[in-house]
């Protein structure tokens, strides 16, 4: 039985993605740096393994890491993330406090786990990297502005996952970037009126099928759930 760790899971996104992973057969470590509810539902309910894990913290990172040991990790998905309202991450209002908390869980986050695992990623026949990513952080794509730290925690996530598929090719990694669009999650929950949201299961569940069709020939590219190659 294949094993995947997927942060964020207590909510949203993270949360659906871990469920269509114990639906398709995977061993999941699924985490969160609350071991709420909906973090509990998934070992009661669905019989993945959950543990604590906040990607800000190196030292909960390196905590977790020795959890893991000598095991084989062959899918890590990278879901955890932040974003503040937009009125407090624009130009005339983003601070260095924002600035920070939201690097440290959606670009840090994602490059220190993903170290602290590579051995156990190393030692999967088939080991896949997924980095949730944001169509706002596609430079050529930047029509509106503003969204300060958030836009710029994506575009610097998609530089890392870039270089990490650059220096993980030949050890048989494939990083994908992914865009799960606008979904109704508590990250921005002022967005959920909008007609092109949906739920976090119908993202989840494009994104796992548009992931697993990339090979290592897409590695390092980065995608729209409805399976559109988006410009960085």
């Amino acid at each position: 039985m294949p094993t995947a760790v997927v942060t964020g899971c207590d909510s949203g996104i993270g949360h659906a993605f871990a469920q269509v992973l114990c639906n398709e057969g995977y061993s999941v470590i699924a985490t969160d740096r609350n071991v709420g509810d909906n973090l509990k539902r998934l070992k009661n309910a669905h019989g993945a393994s959950i543990a604590r894990l906040d990607v800000s913290s190196p030292v909960s990172i390196q905590d977790f890491k020795k959890t893991i040991a000598e095991q084989p990790v062959d899918l890590l998905l990278n879901i955890a993330g932040v974003a503040d309202h937009p009125e407090k991450d624009a130009l005339n209002t983003v601070s260095l406090p924002i600035l920070e908390r939201t690097f440290s869980v959606n670009t840090f986050g994602p490059l220190l786990l993903t170290q602290a695992l590579l051995p156990s990623l190393l030692k999967s026949p088939q080991p896949r990297v997924g980095i949730m990513s944001s169509r706002v952080g596609s430079m050529a794509d930047n029509s509106s502005g503003g969204s300060y730290a958030y836009r710029a925690s994506k575009a610097a996530v998609n530089s890392i996952g870039k270089s990490m598929a650059v220096d993980l090719k030949g050890e048989g990694v494939v990083v994908i970037l992914m865009h799960p669009g606008i979904v109704k999650t508590g990250i921005l929950p002022g967005i959920h009126a909008a007609p092109e949201a949906v739920e976090p299961q119908e993202a989840a569940t494009k994104l796992w099928k548009v992931l697993m069709n990339k090979g290592i020939e897409d590695t390092g590219t980065f995608w729209h759930r409805e399976g559109m190659e988006l410009p960085w």
